[in-house]
């Protein structure tokens, strides 16, 4: 795959010019890059490139959440399809791809709605669009948000039984108190009576871990690297990206697989007008991806009131689909995993 091929800055402008809606791209770019330990935020991976890259990444052979997760659904369907509320709209947020989204929709009795919420407005519209002609009869409504941020459902669907889905071990991006914020976010989007469908990695074989995060195509290293390529095409940014080389590891202390970008060499770099130093082997954070037990899990959950109506799980326990529902916290634990 290639990076976007054109840059964001228009002919004869400044170099140093952002346009105003890259403003919060700059913002958290130089602020991350001014820290002791240099970071970006992962939703920053998601541009145009990002997105197909990561749809590579998805069919590799070593990285195996999409694919135990998509025979998760599948192979559990029928069940899904006994808690899934009639005529339900299925909110997902940060959709990506809608393979995990048509195996819940063909569960649910009677979808009427699909609302794909995610930051790239391209990905998103051109999936949305093949999903309806997919479905005819099936109200696509897409919404261009970060779903990290507030934002409003289409008020078409208000009225509707509403089932959030959040596939793809995304929350294990966030910092567990950010996630426990994500789900009480969640729970005020969909509202009292809702449902979220969670997907959750589990805690692993290290070297398991490892080699989903380092594939051999390296395919992983240049999703990574196309940040760099981003932010020079739409922050007047003048990295290098063979200047970085691609790092990912586990940290058993903190259940979480590291992505890192290393400066080959001492190096300065400037970004939206600012300038940057980088000395031989000194790191940008670009993504944390925690691994949960799920036990673990079912705890934060409760934590911000979400009770655990259902887990399901592979056979060989690398991954888990939660199905969460709003109201008081049980007073006996939750089912347990069925594989």
């Amino acid at each position: 795959m290639t990076a976007l091929a054109r840059s964001a800055f228009p002919r004869g402008g400044s170099r140093d010019r952002i346009p105003e809606a890259a403003t919060g791209f700059a913002r958290d770019v130089c602020e991350g890059l001014s820290a002791a330990q240099k970071r970006i935020p992962a939703k920053y991976f998601y541009d145009a490139a990002g997105s197909l890259l990561f749809e590579q990444i998805t069919r590799l052979p070593e990285y195996y959440p999409t694919r135990v997760e998509l025979e998760i659904l599948t192979s559990h369907a029928a069940e899904l399809s006994a808690l899934l509320p009639a005529g339900a709209a299925i909110v997902e947020f940060g959709s990506g791809s809608t393979a995990k989204a048509r195996i819940l929709l063909q569960a649910a009795s009677a979808p009427t709605a699909y609302v794909p919420v995610d930051i790239a407005a391209e990905f998103l519209t051109a999936e949305a669009a093949r999903l309806e002609a997919d479905h005819p009869n099936l109200e696509v409504l897409p919404v261009v948000a970060d779903f990290t941020e507030p934002f409003r459902l289409p008020p078409a669907i208000a009225s509707r039984p509403l089932v959030g889905f959040f596939p793809g071990s995304t929350i294990g991006n966030f910092e567990p108190y950010q996630a426990a914020a994500f789900l009480r976010r969640a729970a005020g989007v969909l509202g009292t009576a809702a449902m979220l469908i969670v997907g959750v990695d589990l805690v692993k074989d290290p070297a398991v871990l490892f080699d989903a995060y380092n594939d051999a195509q390296g395919i992983t290293a240049k999703f990574n690297r196309n940040l760099l390529v981003r932010m020079n095409h739409e922050l007047a940014a003048n990295f290098d990206p063979a200047a970085f080389e691609h790092h990912a590891f586990y940290n058993r202390d903190l259940s979480r697989i590291e992505m890192h970008l290393a400066s080959r060499k001492r190096q300065k770099v400037r970004v939206a007008g600012r300038c940057f130093e980088f000395r031989p082997g000194e790191t940008i954070h670009t993504e944390n991806s925690y691994k949960y037990t799920l036990a673990s899990f079912a705890t934060l959950a409760q934590g911000v009131d979400w009770t655990t109506r259902a887990v399901l799980t592979d056979k060989d326990q690398y991954f888990s689909v939660h199905v969460l529902v709003t109201g008081n916290r049980p007073e006996s634990p939750p089912p347990s995993a069925r594989d």
